[in-house]
């Protein structure tokens, strides 16, 4: 079952079409469109989908499924409820929003709903107290057997197939029934069409703004974390200068719609010319308002199918995390960028972090370096005493910290359970990460989540983060000393053998399976993250759990690293080539897969966003690796004084990154102002923001710029 598909608001419906014919090459005008073969020609044109219309699909669509509580619902003695029993709340005086206890017949009224329908919460109650999971919504009830259900335990909508027959439980004839209310989900289509962001302050409607770098993004259908990661990355001169190009041509393309390079380069023209910022008078500010109407927005059909085409999350139409589709455009600009392009934007997120390691019992160390584009902060939950509600439950607050704090815990110095390869001893080792090299532009993402009832759930945790730079100095590796002893090379920190099979820590896998996460995501998550300790490995958990291979075992590692280590049939690279894989791709998935075509083919397909191996099979290993090494001093600026100031963030409401709204701020200079200011991108609207300072507090995603010294 799915939720009402929601086809979105079109030309058609808003204005009166008008057609007229025109020869350039006649340099005609008001051409008779009856004459000759023209009725079928203008009739084709007119009923043509845009691509647009063909990608435009159930907007706000959701699945709904049974679960063990609807599918195995266990209800009291059967009882006849009178239908004068049907109308009222039994713990207060409301006669709508009216919800069913499935298992014994209370009757309660649901929560408050958009759209005035009161609520006082006393089905939830009734279920807390009485830990019954399954009701339905009386005036959603159909003839033919649909309804709102709702299961508490799940906290979710559910469907229930035996609904019927668990209603004649309790004496109720579903035939009988006659809906009377919205569902849930014509409500939320309701608030979805004719909600509007309220940009207000002190009551009065926010200034919209318009001019070059002021252009807005229509909303496709909860593609809102589209448009703010969009907002933020073409406000960086890195990737206005690069695809913003008004007095070039595009370069030629068979298919421009499957093009990155074009539609970016269309993106950028929208974004920055200024030509599509200005004041559209159907999009209101508010309804009846006398302020300035804000403006239509930009609609990226085409950039959004290219950039979801082959994911199995930003290929639908449903809210994804930001942070995840970020990483994604930063993958496909660079898998873009591959031929070793200097004009890569990427590059300008790209530093090398310095991970060392140090025996806490022959103080031996080992360093190593990563590449990275980003660094996910850990952000501390401490909880205070809350308010409470008006249904008297007390809502969680939190400390307020800096992003200065975040920073400290993140290259803090942590103990890890492992054992030392040179000396054999059990008492482990610290471990430190660090900046070896720094970005000009660090993109910094706030992990504000924390597990309850097993799942993560977003805390509103406070980061205080101000517009002064902020020194990275204390942050900074200091690389390998003189009076340091290093591992010997041969010895594998962490495992207990030095084959190539991957034995997961069993300190850390047990911590993880006493968690309640499976065997195999465990091994996973371990491997992904070093091997080292349960919190980092519990945390890609958490960020992975939607993953459509997170159950399917590990690959045997030893057969994986034999076919890496060998060289790759070129045989191998040409089938695959046949297929339409280029060869860096069909190189990484022949060395994924142990040199198997086939097994390399269902890695192709499993991983839509790997970038590819570029390296020269053909270099000697000690050349290689002086290349390997040269690229890798060359990522990041070694500056021994970086200093960082917030530019730009994503932020989002709502207790899931699944779901909510995301907008962009953006800090930079008024259009026809020589100040700077912070600028709020809500989807189309762009208007100078009034409560930057508030919402900087729970941004998900920082945008820093490295200082020029």
């Amino acid at each position: 079952m799915t939720k009402l598909a929601i086809a979105a608001e079109t030309d058609e419906d808003r204005y009166d079409v008008s057609t007229r014919v025109d020869c350039f090459e006649c340099q005609l005008q008001g051409v008779d469109q009856n004459a000759g073969k023209l009725p079928e020609v203008v009739d084709g044109v007119m009923k043509a989908n845009t691509f647009a219309k063909q990608e435009e699909v159930k907007a706000w669509e959701a699945e709904i499924t049974a679960c063990e509580h609807t599918l195995c619902l266990d209800q009291h003695v059967p009882k006849e409820i009178p239908s004068q029993m049907l109308g009222q709340c039994e713990k207060c005086d409301l006669k709508e929003n009216l919800w069913l206890c499935l298992t014994c017949g209370a009757l309660g009224c649901g929560r408050a709903q958009y759209g005035g329908v009161g609520g006082h919460s006393h089905a939830l109650a009734h279920s807390k107290e009485t830990s019954h999971p399954v009701a339905v919504k009386l005036g959603s009830l159909t003839a033919d057997g649909t309804a709102d259900i709702y299961c508490y335990t799940c906290d979710d909508e559910r469907i229930d197939p035996e609904l019927p027959m668990h209603l004649s439980n309790f004496g109720i004839n579903i035939k009988d029934r006659q809906k009377t209310e919205k569902s849930l989900t014509e409500m939320q289509v309701e608030q979805n069409l004719r909600w509007e962001f309220s940009m207000t302050q002190d009551g009065k409607e926010m200034t919209p703004l318009f001019g070059e770098g002021f252009t807005g993004i229509k909303n496709l259908g909860n593609s809102c974390y589209l448009a703010s990661v969009l907002q933020c990355l073409f406000d960086m001169p890195e990737f206005g200068q690069r695809y913003y190009r008004p007095g070039e041509h595009l370069p030629p393309a068979t298919s421009p719609a499957d093009d990155l390079e074009t539609q970016l380069r269309k993106l950028a023209d929208g974004l920055l010319s200024g030509r599509y910022s200005h004041s559209d008078s159907d999009v209101l500010a508010a309804p009846e308002s006398s302020e300035v109407p804000h403006q239509k927005g930009l609609a990226p059909a085409m950039l959004k199918h290219l950039i979801g085409r082959g994911h199995s999350e930003f290929s639908t139409m449903r809210q994804q995390d930001a942070f995840e589709l970020l990483l994604h455009i930063l993958q496909l600009v660079s898998r873009s960028h591959a031929q070793t392009s200097p004009s890569n934007p990427v590059n300008a997120f790209k530093f090398i972090m310095e991970q060392r390691l140090q025996c806490v019992h022959c103080n031996k160390v080992r360093y190593r370096e990563d590449e990275s584009e980003n660094i996910t902060v850990p952000v501390p939950i401490r909880r205070v005493a809350g308010m409470t509600d008006a249904d008297g439950e007390r809502k969680d607050e939190f400390e307020a910290v800096t992003l200065k704090e975040c920073l400290d815990i993140f290259t803090a110095f942590e103990r890890v359970e492992l054992t030392c390869p040179s000396c054999q001893s059990k008492d482990g080792f610290t471990k430190r990460q660090s900046f070896k090299t720094f970005p000009d532009i660090l993109a910094v993402n706030c992990r504000r989540f924390d597990l309850v009832n097993w799942l993560p759930t977003k805390m509103d945790v406070p980061v205080i983060v101000g517009d002064e730079a902020i020194d990275f100095h204390e942050y900074r590796g200091t690389g390998l000393q003189a009076s340091e002893e290093v591992l010997p090379e041969d010895a594998d920190v962490g495992t207990k053998t030095t084959s190539n099979t991957f034995i997961p820590n069993e300190m850390a896998l047990s911590m993880l399976e006493a968690m309640g996460f499976p065997r195999v995501r465990c091994e996973k998550a371990l491997k992904a993250t070093g091997n080292e300790d349960a919190e980092a490995a519990s945390n890609w958990l958490f960020e992975h759990m939607e993953d459509p291979d997170i159950d399917v075992p590990m690959p045997d590692d030893a057969a994986t690293h034999t076919g890496s280590a060998g060289a790759i049939d070129p045989a191998a690279i040409d089938q695959l080539g046949a297929m339409g894989f280029d060869p860096p791709l069909a190189r990484q998935a022949l060395k994924e897969t142990g040199g198997d075509p086939e097994r390399a083919v269902d890695w192709l397909f499993s991983h839509p966003d790997a970038q590819g191996d570029f390296e020269d099979n053909t270099q000697a290993d000690g050349a290689s690796e002086e290349a390997s090494a040269a690229e890798k001093k060359a990522i990041g600026v070694d500056d021994a004084h970086a200093k960082f100031q917030l530019q730009s963030i994503v932020c989002h409401k709502g207790t899931s990154i699944h779901a909510g709204h995301y907008v962009a701020f953006v800090r930079k200079q008024l259009p026809g102002s020589k100040r700077t200011d912070w600028v709020l991108f809500n989807d189309e609207k762009v208007a100078q923001a009034s409560d930057a300072e508030e919402m900087k507090k729970f941004a998900y995603i920082y945008f820093l710029r490295r200082l020029s010294a």
